[in-house]
Formats: C-alpha cells, sequence, structure tokens
C-alpha cells in the first residue's frame, strides 16, 4: 500500500473460530498489522515476539492484528495455529488470509514478515518488510512512537 493512503478492506478467514473483524472495526485507533507465515523464522524468532511487546507496551494506544499468508509457503493446519500461538505467549489475535495471499498482494506486502502501520484516521503512515532488530524493527519502533506521541 501506498503511504497516505487509506487502508483497504482485508480479507481474512478465520483460524480459531473466532469473527474476522473488519478494517472499520479500529476507527479512530492506531493499528499495526504484521503479515508472517508459520514457515518464516524471522518471523517466529524476531517478529511475532516484536509484535507481542507491541501490545504489552502500547496495549491502550496501539491495536496489532496479525495476517497468517502464504507467501512461498504451505498450508497449516489448526494444531500448528494453536501451538505457535500457545508457543510464542501470541498477545493479539490474527487470522488467515483469504485465498492464501489476497490481502497480501491487496496491501502489497513484500515478504513475510511484513509490518503496515496506520493512524487513527485509517491512514497508512508505514510500510516495512523484514525482522531485523538493527534495522526493520528499530524503524518501525520509531514510527510507532512518533505515531502515538501524535496522538
Amino acid at each position: 500500500m501506498e503511504l497516505n493512503e487509506h487502508i483497504k478492506d482485508w480479507k481474512l478467514d478465520t483460524i480459531f473460530g473466532d469473527n474476522v473483524p473488519q478494517v472499520s472495526d479500529f476507527k479512530a485507533q492506531p493499528l499495526l498489522i504484521l503479515f508472517f507465515s508459520l514457515g518464516c523464522p524471522g518471523c517466529k524468532s524476531r517478529a511475532l515476539p516484536f509484535a507481542n511487546r507491541m501490545v504489552y507496551e502500547n496495549e491502550q494506544d496501539l491495536k496489532v492484528i496479525g495476517i497468517h499468508t502464504r507467501f512461498q509457503g504451505p498450508t497449516y493446519e489448526l494444531e500448528a495455529f494453536e501451538k505457535v500461538k500457545k508457543e510464542y505467549h501470541v498477545r493479539f489475535p490474527f487470522y488467515k488470509d483469504a485465498n492464501g495471499m489476497s490481502t497480501f498482494n491487496l496491501y502489497q506486502a513484500g515478504g513475510t514478515p511484513h509490518w503496515i502501520l496506520i493512524d487513527k484516521d485509517g491512514i497508512v503512515v508505514y510500510s516495512i518488510f523484514g525482522s531485523d532488530p538493527n534495522n526493520a524493527l528499530l524503524r518501525l519502533d520509531l514510527k510507532i512512537n512518533e505515531l502515538l506521541e501524535k496522538q
């Protein structure tokens, strides 16, 4: 997605049987979207813990949602998602991308993990691929802090 563009409606499927939120459910609050894959080592070792930290540190000011995509990966069964949710203590809701990559393609993600930061007005303020702590995650952390300070 282009910066300064309104976030488009996603196409997600439930994993755990819960209701899938709509983009409009996040109006008036900043949102961090994480595209990830269970087959992505950087997603599991760095992106999921970072997203958990964002939930923990910014629980009242920033919502986080995960979108599991099949970007260059196999399909996974419910047991695999349950295992990752438990093992990594995932603190945010996550869903499957419809048709494997519909939202991934719509949002022009570059791979996994890919992050999209949206302000309280639904405008994309940052989009970055990667999980290197000294590059992508550091930059993302700075952008989140800037966004939350402006509220």
